[in-house]
């Protein structure tokens, strides 16, 4: 099965105070690593979101077939200093199943079926 992810997290106010340069120095020392080491079980793409609500500022949308690897992400992503310190801070993770129904659908027997 293939599990898609809404991952929310909000980058809270001592992020944005960062220089810029700070900011793009610490993406590239901690998540982009913590990303890499996922990259052949789990699929990111990045959104901001803070000038279309005011629950969260960015999320991500993952894919995987491996929920163990999505788990070991996030552990990955929370010993980082930009969990660790407050930069930034985790919000609701919406999970589904890609088809899910017609996945159930192909293992359901001729008995059961109808």
């Amino acid at each position: 099965m293939t599990y898609g992810i809404v991952l929310t997290y909000t980058l809270t106010p001592r992020w944005l105070a960062l220089p810029r340069e700070e900011r793009n120095r610490m993406r590239a020392a901690h998540i982009e690593p913590a990303f890499a080491r996922y990259a052949d079980r789990i699929t990111a793409r990045f959104y901001d979101g803070e000038a279309f609500n005011s629950r969260f500022s960015d999320f991500a949308m993952l894919e995987t077939e491996d929920l163990g690897a999505y788990y070991f992400l996030i552990e990955a992503l929370r010993d980082t200093p930009l969990i660790s310190d407050g930069y930034l801070v985790l919000g609701e993770v919406i999970l589904g199943v890609a088809d899910g129904f017609q996945s159930y659908e192909r293992h359901l027997t001729p008995a059961t079926a109808g």
